[in-house]
């Protein structure tokens, strides 16, 4: 039995390190959130297992070495004989001891059920690996993500069960790409449901109102190592940091075909889009660095990861730790 489950478990750790190779080096696609739920499924059998038969078993055979032991001292005793060697304790310890396969399965379950179910309903980290979000957020900032301030969902399938708070202009928020849902991406909420979103000549107008967007001292991006025009922009109660480029134009190049695109007028000094029921429409605050709904559409609710709100790390700069708008 021990044989044949250390080969079984051999093979599923292969598997396992060999999928983390694969997604490591680009061969294949990888899917965190399924790699963790199938590690804490694969663990809890194992938990389970050694709760209900290998522990019992093993203390089976500690009862039945140490009843051998007493009936052995018995007869020696008859026979007059009381001083011998007792390995017993050790026999005792090396029979309770978990093999490597349970060690190394079993034992990491409650870690690995912490971690999935933090990660899946609780906060989940991540790191920002594009300037699209700057000044707000900088490269290599890591951050955390509240999973349920809108709603409680499923991990991997990401069905929602319960509601919450629904995203509101100027949240910035983490949601599944829509062209490749298999990427996470991170962008602020301009426009809700039912909007009219109108970005033209740099300018953001919602609903027909333009929103307020003051002139600050300029930005210096200190890994392209030139300066931006800063801007600060208000949205509800929200206020924000934006950089906007004087070399690029306003007009929006290249935009792919999407859902709902009929609800967008390009021209060449914007964008104008009707928002859809259950849509989004996001931005990043790099506004011409940022590949956003401008050119990809909308992003629908199914599609929602979280709320980010703060960064707990950036190992370059640790004066980025704290909370953010």
């Amino acid at each position: 039995m021990r044989g044949v489950m250390s080969s079984i478990t051999a093979i599923v750790l292969a598997m396992f390190i060999g999928y983390g190779a694969a997604w490591y080096f680009g061969v294949v696609e990888g899917n965190f959130a399924l790699l963790l739920f199938l590690a804490t499924l694969v663990t809890g059998i194992y938990w389970v297992a050694e709760r209900v038969y290998f522990l019992p078993q093993r203390r089976l055979a500690v009862a039945t070495l140490e009843a051998s032991a007493l009936r052995r001292q018995g007869e020696l005793a008859k026979m007059g004989i009381s001083q011998v060697d007792d390995h017993t304790v050790e026999t005792k310890n090396r029979l309770l001891m978990q093999p490597w396969w349970l060690d190394w399965t079993a034992g990491l379950f409650p870690v690995i059920v912490v971690v999935f179910l933090l990660r899946s309903f609780l906060f989940e980290p991540f790191k920002i690996p594009s300037g699209s979000m700057i000044p707000t957020l900088l490269i290599n900032d890591l951050i955390l993500v509240n999973k349920f301030h809108y709603g409680v969902r499923l991990p991997v399938i990401n069905t929602k069960l319960l509601d919450n708070h629904s995203p509101e202009r100027g949240d910035v928020m983490v949601f599944r790409y829509p062209p490749k849902p298999s990427l996470d991406y991170i962008k602020r909420v301009v426009g809700v449901p039912g909007d009219e979103v109108a970005y033209l000549n740099k300018k953001l107008t919602i609903n027909g109102k333009s929103l307020t967007k003051t002139p600050l001292p300029d930005f210096f991006d200190e890994d392209a190592l030139r300066y931006a025009k800063q801007f600060e922009e208000v949205s509800g109660s929200k206020k924000y940091r934006l950089l906007n480029d004087e070399d690029r134009p306003a007009f929006i190049p290249g935009a792919d075909d999407f859902p709902f695109k009929q609800n967008c007028r390009y021209s060449s000094e914007g964008v104008v889009c009707k928002v859809p029921e259950g849509h989004y429409f996001m931005m990043g605050d790099n506004r011409d660095n940022s590949l956003d709904s401008r050119y990809w559409g909308f992003v629908p609710e199914k599609n929602i990861v979280g709320k980010a709100f703060f960064v707990w790390m950036n190992f370059g700069n640790l004066k980025r730790i704290g909370s953010f708008q």
